[in-house]
Parts: structure tokens; sequence; C-alpha cells
């Protein structure tokens, strides 16, 4: 089964496979740690952790780890989606504003905490 963006998701692509049907690698197969967290009370970063530097390019050059990818997956506008890649530490850092601000109403989670499960999934 290949999961797209659902149509409410701002920025979905094309019908273009973004989540793992288990016959293809995912981020998550590969990765050493998968995290999303707070980067202030209005942006989050997701961060992937690989565990040698092979695997660091397999992730950092693969064409599905992109500014348009994480859009679909999180609907944050392409032009405020940052990623950075890190190799002298293996990571893959991407950054984007949070939908709602940390502890407003519409929050449901605080800490984003949750977060990094769609891009875990990407299939390199």
């Amino acid at each position: 089964m290949t999961v797209s963006p659902s149509s409410e998701t701002a920025g979905a692509t094309s019908g273009a496979p973004l989540v793992s049907d288990r016959s293809t690698r995912t981020i998550s197969d590969v990765a050493e740690l998968v995290r999303s967290k707070n980067a202030g009370p209005f942006w989050q970063t997701l961060d992937v952790f690989l565990p040698d530097d092979d695997t660091y390019r397999l992730v950092a050059e693969s064409p599905a780890v992109n500014e348009a990818t994480i859009s679909a997956l999180y609907g944050a506008p392409v032009d405020s989606i940052t990623i950075y890649r890190l190799p002298t530490i293996r990571v893959v850092k991407v950054s984007f504003p949070r939908p709602t601000s940390q502890g407003g109403i519409r929050d449901r989670d605080m800490h984003a905490g949750q977060q990094h499960v769609p891009l875990a999934q990407v299939q390199l």
C-alpha cells in the first residue's frame, strides 16, 4: 500500500509515493534515530541520525529528502522549510514552522515529539 498526502495537506504533490509499503527501505530502516522536537514555540525540527558515512550519503543525497516532500507530509510552505545536511555528525535536520504555536488552543502535540513518524516512513 502506498500512502500519498491527504487532499487537505497544503502543498501536496502528485500521487508520488511518500510512505513505504515495506517492500523498499525507509528512513527508519536505515537510521539510528529519527526524532522531532520544538525549535522554540513557533518552529519544529526533525532530526535523522545515521550510523555511518555511507548511510548518511544515502539519506542526505536521496531525491526523496527535499522541501517538496516535507511540504507534502507536514503542510508547511516549501519556502519556509530548511534542510540541514551535517556530514561531520551524520545528521540530516529539517526545520519548519509549527502549524500552530506551542501551547495554543489548537496545539495537539505540545512538544512536537510525535511529528517524526511521517518522515521516518519516507522511501529512499
